[in-house]
């Protein structure tokens, strides 16, 4: 009988901000994934620990989605597009805008 060694279990994703984290966790929770999410509160002990290790973390509930998890979270973290600057206005916009955030001019094809 072969048996493979357990992994130590490990969160699904961590990042900074905690917005950030909790808008992967909804995006799994539609897919039907179950997360925890860990030290939401931890960010006051940056400085006693390391920050890393007090950035807000998701763990899954069942390990056997880990691998349909880690392909979604790459693609709702794949969306960093680069900034652009609006062809009407000028104005400098985020990637994640597809409309000029100050003329309302739809954002042109590069």
């Amino acid at each position: 009988m072969n048996v493979q060694p357990r992994q130590k279990p490990e969160p699904i994703y961590a990042h900074p901000n905690l917005y950030q984290v909790v808008n992967v966790q909804n995006s799994l929770r539609l897919q039907r994934i179950e997360t925890s999410l860990r030290n939401e509160f931890a960010a006051g002990g940056a400085g006693e620990l390391s920050p890393i290790d007090v950035w807000p973390q998701l763990w899954l509930v069942n390990e056997w989605d880990r691998d349909a998890a880690q392909r979604l979270i790459q693609e709702a973290t794949a969306t960093d597009v680069e900034e652009w600057f609006c062809g009407a206005c000028g104005e400098q916009n985020g990637g994640a805008f597809e409309l000029c955030w100050s003329c309302r001019h739809e954002r042109s094809a590069p």
